[in-house]
This record gives structure tokens, sequence and C-alpha cells, in this order.
């Protein structure tokens, strides 16, 4: 991605923190507010776009049951534009400025490590929606989504059992960032664990916004040539990185059956218009897939289609990502903590974490502990379709114990 200068990044800081979007109820003295750190702009945008919306979708169903400690919540939006140092600049703002009381933000872990600073110093509390390296536990973040002991590993065991295609050489494939690079050295000594050499791997990064991948593909298929066992690709890149990817091995023919893909930052919305038929058999991993069974995801996607046609959003009435489900979840996981505190205040929200469950659109029981704030949660692997989707090929039982802290790194 060709990232804007510096001049133009402050620039844009300035016109956005002077008129932010607002969700403005009429009784604003009485409002608490809440911010998003997400990106409307830039590489990101068709990913992060949709979590803005989907906070003011939660924040308007806590409304419309009276609000939280008798406030409305008051969504404060703004647009980093998929450039991590404005993240930062921007919840510095939210934080001193706007006084929220909690932000929700960042995709990549780039722009996460961006805004940890900033939360701390301010003592703030940052809901990160997205799977990840782990490696991290600070008390200012609540981490919603899963570290790769419970999302990352059982899909690789998955394609590596006969349930899956009993894969022994892993091709990977990632953005220049911490969480590919992180993903990739657990993988490594994970691999080794299981008595794997290092001759069994390959890696090869990309910048963001990376669009050519000819040449990775071409060698993805020099390597599914070579003799060793069942190649997989384990594919780390994001945002529109993802949709080119997928293209470039429908144009030059690497067939899943061939070479399955791991995408591991793959998502719903990465396939909108793709011909995804000559990509079924490629596997995802997530905490939330649209397809999960059950009356709760059923209610969550005719909310989220109708609340698409009341709010004009440019997004698809259609379409779920995992990362939407999570924010969503964080929002009312922070209003659950909230009332059970009696108060607005980081400290005592943080308290409260611990016991509190919320009933996820995926299914499963979410819940955090006093051990951390990481939250507990199910997980999916998932299988895409002709649809333009992903069919629920294999989920846990229950909701793994999260482990912030890999032995494989």
């Amino acid at each position: 991605m060709s990232l804007v200068t510096r001049r133009t990044v402050l620039t844009g800081v300035a016109a956005t923190l002077a008129a932010p979007a607002i969700v403005r109820p009429a009784w604003a003295a009485d409002t608490v507010k809440i911010g998003c750190l997400f990106s409307s702009s830039g590489t990101m945008a068709n990913l992060e776009g949709r979590l803005n919306y989907i906070t003011k979708m939660a924040a308007a169903e806590l409304n419309a049951s009276g609000g939280v400690l008798g406030r409305q919540v008051e969504v404060v939006v703004t647009n980093p534009n998929s450039d991590w140092p404005t993240y930062a600049q921007m919840g510095r703002q939210l934080l001193q400025e706007q006084k929220v009381a909690a932000l929700f933000g960042c995709w990549t872990s780039v722009s996460r490590k961006s805004v940890l600073p900033v939360v701390e110093e301010n003592n703030g509390l940052l809901f990160y929606p997205l799977h990840f390296e782990g490696e991290e536990n600070s008390k200012n973040v609540v981490y919603l989504n899963s570290p790769p002991a419970s999302s990352v590993l059982p899909a690789v065991d998955y394609l590596m059992s006969s349930d899956g295609v009993s894969a022994k050489r892993f091709f990977m494939v990632g953005t220049d960032y911490v969480w590919p690079r992180t993903i990739n050295k657990i993988l490594k000594g994970y691999w080794k664990s299981k008595g794997f050499s290092e001759s069994s791997w390959h890696e090869e990064y990309v910048p963001f916004g990376f669009s050519n991948f000819q040449s990775i593909v071409n060698q993805i298929r020099t390597f599914t040539s070579q003799t060793g066992g069942q190649p997989i690709v384990v594919l780390t890149v994001v945002g529109s990185s993802i949709a080119d990817f997928l293209r470039e091995c429908i144009n030059q023919g690497v067939k899943p059956t061939d070479i399955p893909v791991l995408g591991l930052d793959m998502v719903e919305a990465d396939l909108e218009g793709l011909d995804t038929t000559s990509l079924v058999g490629n596997l995802n991993c997530w905490a939330y897939l649209q397809n999960a069974p059950g009356p709760r995801n059923q209610a969550f996607l005719a909310n989220w289609a109708a609340y698409v046609k009341s709010s004009n959003a440019p997004y698809s009435p259609h379409v779920a990502i995992d990362p939407m489900v999570s924010t969503y979840d964080g929002v009312h996981i922070w209003a659950e903590a909230a009332k059970k505190a009696g108060s607005f205040d980081v400290p005592a929200v943080r308290t409260a974490f611990a016991g509190l469950q919320f009933p996820d659109p995926s299914g499963y029981t979410l819940s955090m502990t006093a051990d951390n704030n990481y939250v507990a949660r199910g997980v999916f692997i998932g299988s895409v379709n002709a649809q333009q989707g992903f069919d629920v090929l294999w989920q846990s039982s229950g909701t793994p114990k999260p482990v912030p802290y890999s032995p494989f790194g």
C-alpha cells in the first residue's frame, strides 16, 4: 500500500477530528460515548468500514432497551485511512478530548500496536475484534477473538490429519508485518515439535496492498510439483491482497484439490465478486462463520440486513463476517461490565469482566475470567462454497481457554 505522507496524514487527522461522524441523540447530555477506530478508506476499508456500522447497530440495540446505566450510547466514528500512526493519533483524541468510555477498533496487529501505548498511557480500554498472533496481554485491551492455540493450530492440525489432506509441506504467504511473521514463527516451532524439518516449508512476504501475485503463485505451482508429501498454502495476506491472491490462483488453475489454501484472515467479504466455483475446498478458521447454525445467528443476520437498509450502509445486507460479530459482542460485553460495575470508569469496568458471559450469534456462549482480558469462544473451520461463502467443516466442542503466549514461538 502506498501510505499517505505525514503532512497529508496530519491534515486528514485534523479534518476528521474537527468533524467526527457522530450518532447523536437528542438527549446528548445524558449520553456515554464510545469511539470507533476503523478505517473507511485505504486498503482495509472494505473490511474495517463494516465495523463502524456494526458498532452503531449494537449501540442502537442498547439504546432501544434503555441504554446503559440510564444513559444512551453515543458512537463517535473516525477514519484512520488505513494508516497505522493515524490510529494512535485518533485514539488519543477520542480518549483525551471526546472522553470516550471505551474504544472499539483496529484490524491489523500493527494498528493495534500503534494504539496500545495510547490506551495504556491514558488508562483507556480498547476492544480488539480480530483473531491474532497472541504474545500480548495488556490490561488495557480486551482481546475479543482467538489467539493461535484456539484457532490457527486447530485448523493446521485438521489439514495435517487424515480427516483433512494429511499435509506434510507448507508454503506460507503473508503480508510483511507482525501478525503473519509471528504466526509463521509459531507454526514453524509447532511443525518442528511434530518432527518436520525446515525443508518442509517455504516463506514469502509482500507489502500491504500488494496485488501482483503471478510470480508467487508460480512458485506455489513449483512447490506443489515437488516430492515430500501433500502441500498446503498458509495464507496470511490481509485486506485487498486476499482477493488478488485468490484471483491469481484462479487465473493459473491452482486447484484446492492439488494444494488447498488455508486463509487465516479470509472472510466472506473477501469472496465478493469472485467466481468461487474453482475455489471450493479452500479453508479458513474463525470464531464465527455466516453459515453457523442456530436461531441466534439467524436473528443476528436478519437484524444486520434490516440495519443496512435503515442506515443506508454501503455494504451487502447478506454478508456478515467474524470481526463484525466480535465487535458486536464487544459492545455488549462492555455494556454488561459497566452495568455490573455500576460505573463507566475503566478500573471498575475491568474488574467486572470476571465471570461475564454473552450469548454469541455463533451459538457459543462467550466468557471471561479474572486471569486476563481474553474472551473464551468457540472456533470454526470453514470451506469455501460456490455461493461466495464458507460451509462449516468443523467446529470446536466448546470454548477453549485462551492461551495468550505460545510455547512454539
